[in-house]
């Protein structure tokens, strides 16, 4: 009987081949960066615009920037003080607020009831979306002048403006969210029994307001471009009026500190709404 080291006599040998062994293959790390911490990242802001403030005022004390058209920082400084101590500015401040938050809350309010009323009849929403979808498309900062004869030169025209350039986009928003409701859903909610007005109020607006969070940030930014451009066009208030007053008598120091308060103003609301969006994100989802 032979063993397993033993061969047949005349036999060719067999020439056994090395086993290989299977090598496991290493993952690669994704590559990720190195996240600063936040005060690294406050500094470097900081540096950054006063280091381009700083080249600013040393360029037109050198005569590099041409201190007539551009100003410099010094200047708009002693102007922003003048500003303030004038007692117009918070008059011109609380103007421009006042019509953009209105613009915007009517604009998101009746943008967002419009294209949520889409999903009761698609007849209905077939026949509205090329009227929607064709004043989206129009220039609407056009019927500007327009709006201001209609509505003549106090707060309604600029809130007008307003409204007018978030009031599609709110519409819109709604209307895709509309169209993403889960159809398995709805039938699940008839078979139930639920009524029409049930579905609607239980399962399209909860499914839909995450649409209608998501395009806040945006209408603020668009209600304080119809209220800027409004006081353009004609007001007696306004930091609209205030830029248009100072570019026509070439005080662009104080172009500059308008410029500076209106960009303040923008971020203080687009802030304010961030934290809104945040708050109603929690309450949809505890």
């Amino acid at each position: 009987m032979l063993t397993t080291n033993q061969t047949i006599p005349g036999a060719p040998a067999v020439i056994r081949q090395p086993t290989r062994t299977k090598q496991k293959k290493v993952a690669r790390p994704l590559p990720s960066t190195k996240i600063w911490p936040w005060y690294i990242t406050t500094f470097i802001q900081v540096f950054l615009c006063v280091g381009a403030i700083a080249l600013w005022q040393a360029g037109a004390n050198l005569g590099w920037v041409n201190a007539f058209f551009w100003s410099k920082p010094s200047m708009i400084w002693q102007t922003l003080k003048l500003f303030f101590a004038s007692g117009n500015a918070w008059i011109d401040i609380r103007y421009t607020f006042q019509a953009t938050i209105m613009g915007f809350v009517i604009g998101t309010i009746t943008g967002s009831a419009l294209g949520l009323s889409f999903w009761w009849s698609k007849n209905y929403a077939a026949i509205m979306q090329p009227y929607i979808i064709c004043f989206e498309s129009l220039p609407k900062l056009a019927l500007a002048p327009l709006i201001i004869l209609v509505f003549g030169m106090e707060m309604a025209s600029k809130v007008a403006i307003s409204t007018a350039l978030t009031l599609v986009v709110s519409t819109l928003t709604a209307y895709a969210g509309v169209k993403s409701v889960d159809p398995d859903s709805e039938k699940l909610f008839y078979s139930l029994g639920a009524k029409r007005w049930q579905v609607f109020t239980k399962l399209v607006v909860p499914s839909c307001f995450p649409w209608i969070i998501s395009i806040l940030r945006v209408n603020i930014g668009l209600a304080l471009t119809g209220a800027v451009v409004g006081e353009f066009i004609a007001a007696r208030h306004g930091l609209g009026r205030v830029i248009l007053y100072s570019g026509q008598t070439y005080e662009i120091a104080l172009v500059w500190v308008a410029v500076l308060v209106l960009s303040t103003l923008s971020v203080a609301m687009y802030i304010g709404v961030s934290w809104l969006e945040r708050f109603l994100q929690r309450g949809l989802n505890p």
